[in-house]
C-alpha cells in the first residue's frame, strides 16, 4: 500500500496560517501527481472549507461524543459537519497524559464517531518507564489501551506513538520500531502508523521498516516546505530522493 502522511498542529497555526498551508500542500500534490493519502489535523478555530484533491483529508485533533450542547470548551458534531469534517485523531497521547483522558473516556468517544461513520486515527503508546521494563511488560500497556475499542471497524487507522519519543528529544531506533509494529499487526490488520520525533531525514529509514504503513508527525510537520518534503520523499521511497531532500536542508 502506499504510505500515509499525516500532519497533527497540536496548538499551533491560524486559520490564516492553515489556510496558506493546506492550499499549499494541495497544490504540490497536484503538481507533483502525488497520490499517496494525506492527512491534515488543523487546530478546531482553524477548521475551515476546502475544495481539496481527493487524496488530501482535513481532520479533527479532538471532538465531544455529542451533536451539540451544554459542553463549555468543547465541540460537537454539529460543528464539524459544518465543514465537512468526517476523519478524527482519538487516543493521543497529549489528550491521555495531559488532558487526563481514561480509557472508559476514549472508547466512550470511539465509540459515537465510529457510530458516526468517522474515519478514526487511533492513537496507543507507552511512556519511558513502560518501555524500561521490556517487551512483555510494554506489549501488555499497549494493548491494555485496546480494552473496549473495535479494531474490526472498517474505517480504523491505527498510529504506534511511545510517548517517551514524543518532543523529548529521544527517538526510537528503527529496531524499536520494527519490533512494536510487528507485535501489533500480528493481532490487528489494520493500517499502521508511527509516530514520534519523526523528522525529514528519519522519514525513509521508518517507512521502510516493515509493518510500517506512514506516520503521524507533530513539530517536524509545521513548516510547509518540510511536510512537501515528508510528503515527496513517501511518494518516491529512493535513496536518491532522500539524499536529496537531506542537502536541500542544508
Amino acid at each position: 500500500m502506499k504510505k500515509i502522511v499525516a500532519s497533527n498542529f497540536k496548538a499551533t497555526h491560524t486559520r490564516k496560517s492553515t489556510k496558506e498551508f493546506v492550499e499549499d500542500v494541495d497544490s504540490y500534490l497536484k503538481e507533483k501527481e502525488i497520490t499517496n493519502d494525506v492527512f491534515i489535523f488543523p487546530a478546531s478555530t482553524a477548521l475551515d472549507t476546502f475544495k481539496l484533491q481527493e487524496n488530501l483529508t482535513i481532520g479533527a485533533q479532538n471532538g465531544y461524543p455529542v451533536k451539540s450542547g451544554s459542553f463549555t470548551g468543547e465541540i460537537g458534531t454539529l460543528h464539524l459537519d459544518e465543514f465537512e469534517i468526517n476523519t478524527i485523531l482519538i487516543g493521543h497521547s497529549e489528550r491521555r497524559h495531559i488532558l487526563g483522558e481514561s480509557q472508559k473516556d476514549i472508547v466512550i468517544k470511539y465509540n459515537y464517531f465510529k457510530a458516526m461513520g468517522y474515519r478514526i486515527i487511533y492513537c496507543f503508546g507507552e511512556p519511558l518507564e513502560v518501555k524500561n521494563c521490556g517487551i512483555t511488560e510494554t506489549l501488555g500497556y499497549i494493548l491494555e489501551q485496546f480494552d473496549g475499542i473495535d479494531l474490526s471497524y472498517d474505517n480504523l487507522i491505527l498510529a504506534y506513538e511511545p510517548v517517551w519519543a514524543i518532543g523529548t528529544g529521544k527517538s526510537a531506533t528503527t529496531e524499536d520500531i520494527a519490533l512494536i509494529h510487528k507485535k501489533i499487526k500480528k493481532k490487528v490488520n489494520k493500517p499502521l502508523l508511527y509516530g514520534g520525533s519523526v523528522k525529514v531525514c528519519t522519514l525513509q529509514d521508518i517507512l521502510e521498516v516493515p509493518n510500517v504503513d506512514g506516520v503521524l508527525v507533530g513539530t517536524a510537520s509545521w513548516e510547509v516546505e518540510d511536510f512537501k518534503k515528508m510528503i515527496y520523499i513517501a511518494s518516491k521511497m529512493d535513496k536518491d530522493s532522500k539524499k536529496l531532500i537531506c542537502s536541500m536542508e542544508g
